[in-house]
Parts: C-alpha cells; sequence; structure tokens
C-alpha cells in the first residue's frame, strides 16, 4: 500500500471537495485557488496512485482525457454520464458482466477485464432539451 503523502491528502481533499468528475488541471486549479504550491505534474502522478489505490474513480471522456472522482462505490461498476450536465450515475449491470463473459468464451479470451462508461442525456436535462 502507498502512504498518504501531504501532496496525496492534498490532491484527494481537493477531489471530495467536488460533485462530479475533475480532470489533473481543474484539480490543480482548485489546488492553486487555496493556495496549495502543489505542481501541476504531482496532480497527475497522485491522481494516478489515488486511482490505482481505488480511492477516485476514473472516467474518459468522449475526448479522450481522463476524469477523477472520489468513489461513491466500492467494487466494479460502471457509469451512466449525462452529456450535458456531466451528472454521473454508477451502475453495476449483471446483463454487461455476462455479456462479457460470453464474448471472451466465444473467442477464447480468459482473464477479462473492461471498462463501460454510456453517455447520453439525463432525465433533468432531457426535459430541458424537449422545451427548446
Amino acid at each position: 500500500m502507498q502512504r498518504m503523502t501531504r501532496q496525496r491528502a492534498a490532491v484527494l481533499g481537493a477531489i471530495e471537495k467536488q460533485e462530479g468528475f475533475r480532470s489533473a488541471q481543474q484539480v490543480h486549479d482548485d489546488l492553486r485557488a487555496v493556495g496549495d504550491t502543489v505542481g501541476l505534474a504531482t496532480v497527475y502522478r497522485n491522481l494516478a496512485a489515488l486511482a490505482q489505490m481505488g480511492a477516485v474513480d476514473t472516467l474518459r471522456s468522449p475526448d479522450g482525457e481522463v476524469l477523477y472522482r472520489q468513489c461513491e462505490q466500492s467494487g466494479h461498476h460502471h457509469h451512466l454520464v449525462c452529456q450535458v450536465c456531466g451528472k454521473v450515475k454508477e451502475i453495476a449491470p449483471a446483463k454487461v458482466e455476462k455479456w462479457v463473459s460470453e464474448v471472451g468464451e466465444e473467442h477464447g479470451f480468459t482473464n477479462l477485464s473492461h471498462f463501460v462508461e454510456v453517455f447520453g442525456t439525463c432525465p433533468q436535462c432531457a426535459c430541458g432539451e424537449e422545451g427548446k
């Protein structure tokens, strides 16, 4: 287990204060706004370590950027992500797990792993879009 350094604690604290997913640059900006002098490379390094430890969740945005937030749920799970407001719902769908196993078996693959991020529009944003 990796130790919790001052910088790592500061990065985790910045993530814990936010509702949604944040980029490393946004976390760095949050830290600078409160007077912390942690460098951007240190933020990236600590976010990666926190993700590896399971302390933060990661999500790859549609443009490929890795985003981070405090985990709400332990264990393997997936995300529904609103492309309008950024709201995220954590899900653990048994059907996806079953499908991954079936596809792997069909093609002779073992030791499978996967990440599923589903992007769409949440109900609140969908209601707003209908009124436009």
